[in-house]
């Protein structure tokens, strides 16, 4: 199921019935999802490197640690009018083209950030680095929107959520990569301890959630039991989030957090390539470029109104804190943003269980297509067809 015929615009909307028509499985499809994911991994790497060592950044740079922040802030802004730009791409030019672009921008983008490390009279060093950061995060909706179009053109129905949930879980090991190297690269000695054990926070949040996502792939690609899997993964998260707004308003339960972040990952982040799947089945004919993009772009302007919310509802505090930042103000109290993100969780879960129900249409289309192939080629339809007649 690849080719040149399956690129041109208008293909993905026949593509998950073209493989019953005669389309062949190439091996070469392994190829191409290992260069999706090795961009989708290096463009995840580039938007948070700046993140965990903005205060070394900002100190080197004579910049305010506002201005770091925006530097991944930005992926999340940009995103939004993109993805808009990146459906139509994938959709009606193809994931060819699609690629290759989202391939130079984020090419492009590493370029101009490199320039005011190696160039140090450059006189606006944040024009650069706010410029490479743009031109990556115009890459990322091309690169993040293109797994779930890449498993309905090149892979058969029964290897689909596999090839999505490699494609997709390269972003957070990208993202893992940044949070690891940064600090090893970047030395700052009072921060290393505190080194965001958050870091290992994240480290397991992204582990647990690819080996959740490799073990969950293999299973619905086998039963297809794509709302089951979302329904229960989304209502045992939203369990570990009550879990973490209590026990992070604790001090010393160091362990507890690990876990929790462990668990957090195992159950949320796993489902997401699986969320995908189930999104492009239940919009099918809808192309997967515009399927799964709108989600993403709406999860993305979502992220930007709760991280505003949340972060609007901290309140300063006098007494010492598990949280205190290191801006040389007072400590954080995050405790109302805690359980309000817990309780959005919550409630969305359960809105999520009672009332979405779906039907598999891209599978149900397979299925009569198959059904009639066979039909018309069974020996009892071929004895039923008029035979010419003999000639004198």
């Amino acid at each position: 199921m690849a080719g040149e015929e399956e690129d041109r615009p208008g293909a993905d909307m026949t593509s998950a019935l073209g493989a019953l028509l005669g389309y062949r499985a190439y091996a070469r499809r392994w190829v191409f999802l290992l260069v999706l994911s090795l961009l989708n991994f290096s463009n995840a790497t580039l938007w948070l490197s700046f993140a965990p060592v903005a205060d070394t950044i900002a100190h080197h740079f004579f910049l305010s640690t506002k201005q770091i922040n925006w530097l991944s802030l930005i992926y999340l802004v940009a995103s939004i009018p993109s993805g808009v730009v990146a459906i139509w791409v994938l959709d009606s030019v193809g994931l060819r083209w699609a690629t290759i672009v989202g391939a130079w921008l984020n090419f492009a983008g590493s370029v101009f950030r490199t320039l005011p490390f190696l160039f140090i009279e450059i006189q606006d060093p944040f024009a650069f680095l706010m410029a490479g950061q743009s031109l990556c995060a115009l890459a990322q909706t091309l690169v993040i929107f293109s797994p779930a179009k890449l498993a309905a053109l090149w892979f058969p129905e029964h290897q689909r959520a596999t090839a999505n949930m490699i494609g997709t879980m390269s972003n957070p090991l990208g993202i893992l990569a940044a949070n690891l190297l940064s600090p090893a690269l970047v030395k700052k000695e009072k921060d290393i301890p505190m080194m965001e054990f958050a870091g290992l926070c994240g480290a397991l949040f992204i582990v647990f959630g690819v080996l959740g996502a490799l073990i969950l792939s293999l299973y619905v690609d086998r039963t297809k039991q794509f709302t089951e899997a979302v329904k229960i993964g989304f209502c045992l998260t939203s369990i570990v989030c009550v879990a973490f707004a209590l026990v992070s308003q604790l001090q010393g339960q160091t362990l507890a957090l690990a876990a929790i972040s462990s668990l957090l990952g195992l159950f949320g982040f796993s489902v997401a390539p699986i969320a995908m799947e189930l999104v492009v089945e239940c919009s099918f004919p809808v192309g997967e470029g515009a399927a799964a993009g709108l989600v993403i772009v709406l999860g993305q302007a979502e992220g930007v109104l709760i991280m505003v919310l949340l972060t609007s509802l901290t309140v300063r505090r006098a007494e010492p804190s598990v949280s205190t930042c290191q801006d040389g103000q007072g400590p954080l109290d995050w405790t109302v943003s805690m359980l309000l993100m817990a309780g959005l969780c919550a409630l969305f879960s359960c809105f999520l269980v009672v009332f979405f129900h779906t039907q598999y249409r891209r599978l149900q289309a397979e299925a009569h297509v198959s059904h009639s192939i066979q039909e018309d080629t069974s020996p009892e339809a071929a004895d039923h067809e008029p035979r010419p007649a003999a000639t004198p």
